[in-house]
């Protein structure tokens, strides 16, 4: 009798990354490979090059952006109580799960408010990659370490 002898891999064969490129004992390599994109337009002083980065699902745009040194502001430390991180999702705005009657009343008061904005402490990242704008200016009177 022959042993089966699968085609996939075991676990013990596979390589474990994190963030798609470095390695780590939390992710196997080859969930990396359907992560998500989120793609940020470039930002005079957050992000001036743009940014392409891997998200992982579930997580918001906010602690993404955060995790991956684009330090947007969050004055309310990602408790939907203002609109500091408010961003403007250019493309794949209808993978996100719908906006709160809440998080609408606060993106009401937020600079640069279009269509597609949304509260980026809020937003989770579903499978689609996404292109986001983080608008030049909020409504916060005062930033730390300014």
């Amino acid at each position: 009798m022959h042993a089966d002898r699968s085609t996939k891999p075991s676990s013990q064969h596979l390589f474990f990354m994190g963030e798609c490129g470095k390695r780590s004992a939390r992710t196997p390599f080859f969930d990396c490979l359907n992560m998500p994109q989120l793609i940020v337009l470039p930002h005079v002083e957050l992000c001036p090059e743009g940014a392409v980065i891997e998200a992982k699902p579930g997580d918001t745009i906010c602690d993404t952006l955060l995790a991956n040194g684009v330090e947007i502001e969050h004055a309310c430390e990602r408790s939907c109580a203002c609109t500091t991180c408010h961003v403007i999702v250019r493309e794949g705005f209808n993978s996100l799960e719908a906006s709160t009657e809440e998080e609408d009343d606060l993106l009401d008061k937020a600079w640069g408010l279009e269509p597609q904005s949304r509260l980026s402490c809020q937003a989770r990242v579903n499978g689609s990659d996404l292109v986001i704008e983080i608008p030049k200016y909020t409504i916060n009177m005062v930033k730390e370490g300014h």
